[in-house]
C-alpha cells in the first residue's frame, strides 16, 4: 500500500512538474512574444543604415557599394559594436547590444532574454537568406544565355581555366601546406571560383571597353564562370551535408546539379510562355513580380528537396525568365525587393565574421592570417593566367582579360555566406574568404584601369609603317 502511495505520489509530482514547466514555457513566451517583434525592428534598423552609410561612403569613393554593406556588417556584428550577433557565432544573449537595450527597458525575465535573442536571430537569419535566393535570382535574370552562346569559346575556355586553376591550388595549398581538414579546403577552394560580372562590368562601362574584345570575352566568362560557381557550390555544399567524399557521390552530384540546371532550362523555355500568358490575363496588381518570384520559390525548393542548394534554382529562374519579353519589366520591379531584402545578407554575412580571428598579435591567428594572404594570392594568380590561355590574336590584351576576371564581390560573398552557414567553415578561414573577397574586389578596378591604359599607351608609342 505504501509503495502504491509512493508511486501516485512521484506520478503526481512528474505531472504537476511538467504542467509548471509547460506553464513556465508558455509565460515566457508570452512575456516575449511582443518583444521579438521590437528586437526585429531594431535589428534591421541597425542592418539598414549600415548598409545604406558604408554602401555611399563606397560609391563616393569610387568603390563597389557591396564593400560598404559588408564592412557595415562587420562594424555592427561580433567584430566590433556587438549590435547584431547571433547564436552560431557562440555569441550569447548578453553579448547583444539591442537585447540588453530591451531587457533594460522592458524588465525581462533572463529565461524571456534568452528566448527573445534565439528567435530575434533566427528571424533575421531566414531574411538572409531570402536575400540570397533573390540575388541569385536578380543575377540569372541580368545574365543572356543566348549572349553567353554568342562570345563562343574564348569565353568558355577563360572561364574553364578561371574555375579550375584557383579551385585546384587553393584546395590543394590548404590541405598540403596548412593542414585544413579536405571538406573545409574544398569550400574555400570554390569560394575561389567566382567572379562578380556586375563590378567588372561597371569597370569596362567606366573605361570605355565594355563593346571591345577583351571587354566582350570578360563579359562572357564572368556570367559563364557565374554558372559554374553556382554548380561548384552546389556540389560542394551538397558534400558537406553528407559529410563525406567519394568520387560516386560526386559525380552524382556533379550530373544531378548539371541536370537540374540544364533541365530546368530547357523546361522552363518551354513552360514560360504559358506562365507569360498567365501574367497577361491578370487583372491585380504585382502579377508579373508576383507570379515570377512564384517560379523562383519553386525551383529553389525543388533544388533543396534533391540535396543541392536553393539559390541554384533561384538562379535557374532567373536564367528562364530572362529569355521572355517580360524581362525588361520585372527587372525593374525586382529591384526594389532586392534592395530590401540582399542587404541583410551582406550584412549579416559581415556581422558574423569575426575579423579579430586574424590580428597578428595574438599567435592563435597568425594560421588565419597566414591562410588569407594564401588565398589572396591565389585568387589574383588563379584568374590572371586565364588570358594567357587565349591562342593567337596577339593584339588581345591578354592580361586585361585574366585581371577582369579578379573580382570576386557579392558572388564570393554568396561562397563564404553558405560555407558559413552549413558549419563546414571554421572561424579562421570563413575570415580568410572574407577578406580574400574585400582584397580582390578593391584592387581589381584599379588594376584594370592600369593595364587597359598601359595597353592604349603601348599602342601610341608603336611607330606607324
Amino acid at each position: 500500500m505504501t509503495d502504491i502511495i509512493y508511486g501516485n505520489w512521484v506520478t503526481s509530482k512528474f505531472w504537476l512538474t511538467s504542467i509548471l514547466a509547460t506553464a513556465t514555457e508558455s509565460e515566457i513566451e508570452s512575456e516575449s512574444a511582443s518583444l521579438v517583434l521590437a528586437g526585429v525592428l531594431l535589428s534591421l534598423i541597425i542592418i539598414y543604415f549600415a548598409s545604406k552609410l558604408g554602401g555611399e561612403i563606397c560609391a563616393r569613393i569610387d568603390l563597389p557599394p557591396v564593400l560598404g554593406e559588408l564592412v557595415g556588417g562587420v562594424l555592427v556584428g561580433v567584430s566590433a559594436f556587438h549590435l547584431l550577433v547571433f547564436p552560431e557565432t557562440g555569441s550569447i544573449a548578453s553579448d547583444s547590444l539591442i537585447v540588453s537595450f530591451l531587457q533594460q527597458t522592458a524588465g525581462l525575465s533572463p529565461e524571456a532574454t534568452n528566448h527573445v535573442f534565439a528567435s530575434q536571430s533566427e528571424v533575421i537569419s531566414l531574411l538572409s537568406e531570402l536575400g540570397v535566393i533573390i540575388l541569385l535570382f536578380e543575377i540569372g535574370l541580368e545574365s543572356d544565355l543566348k549572349e553567353l552562346i554568342r562570345v563562343g569559346p574564348q569565353a568558355a575556355i577563360v572561364a574553364v581555366v578561371g574555375v579550375v586553376a584557383p579551385f585546384a591550388m587553393g584546395t590543394a595549398g590548404l590541405v598540403y601546406l596548412f593542414g585544413v581538414p579536405v571538406i573545409p579546403s574544398i569550400f574555400a577552394g570554390a569560394a575561389l571560383t567566382a567572379t562578380s560580372i556586375g563590378i567588372t562590368a561597371k569597370v569596362l562601362a567606366e573605361l570605355g571597353q565594355l563593346s571591345s574584345e577583351e571587354g566582350q570575352i570578360i563579359i562572357g566568362a564572368a556570367v559563364l564562370d557565374d554558372i559554374l560557381g553556382i554548380v561548384v557550390l552546389a556540389v560542394v555544399a551538397s558534400l558537406v551535408k553528407t559529410g563525406e567524399i567519394q568520387i560516386a557521390n560526386v559525380v552524382v552530384l556533379i550530373v544531378s546539379a548539371g541536370a537540374f540546371l540544364i533541365g530546368s532550362i530547357v523546361f522552363g523555355r518551354l513552360l514560360s510562355p504559358y506562365l507569360i500568358g498567365l501574367m497577361n490575363e491578370m487583372k491585380t496588381r504585382g502579377q508579373v513580380l508576383l507570379t515570377s518570384i512564384i517560379f523562383a520559390l519553386v525551383l529553389a525548393y525543388i533544388a533543396d528537396i534533391i540535396q543541392l542548394e536553393a539559390i541554384l534554382g533561384a538562379f535557374a529562374a532567373g536564367l528562364i525568365l530572362a529569355e521572355t519579353d517580360k524581362r525588361k519589366e520585372l527587372e525593374e520591379q525586382v529591384v526594389p525587393v532586392a534592395d530590401l531584402l540582399v542587404p541583410v545578407f551582406f550584412v549579416c554575412v559581415g556581422a558574423k565574421t569575426d575579423v579579430s580571428v586574424l590580428n597578428p598579435a595574438i599567435p592563435s591567428n597568425r594560421e588565419g592570417l597566414a591562410i588569407a594572404a594564401f588565398l589572396i594570392v591565389v585568387a589574383i594568380i588563379g584568374k590572371v593566367i586565364t588570358g594567357f590561355t587565349l591562342a593567337g590574336n596577339k593584339e588581345l590584351n591578354k592580361l586585361a582579360v585574366g585581371v577582369g576576371m579578379i573580382p570576386r564581390g557579392e558572388v564570393g560573398l554568396v561562397f563564404a555566406g553558405v560555407g558559413s552557414a552549413s558549419g563546414a567553415l571554421s572561424e579562421s578561414t570563413n575570415a580568410a574568404i572574407i577578406m580574400m573577397v574585400i582584397v580582390t574586389t578593391f584592387v581589381a578596378p584599379p588594376l584594370l584601369r592600369i593595364v587597359f591604359k598601359s595597353s592604349e599607351d603601348a599602342t601610341k608609342t608603336v611607330p606607324e609603317n
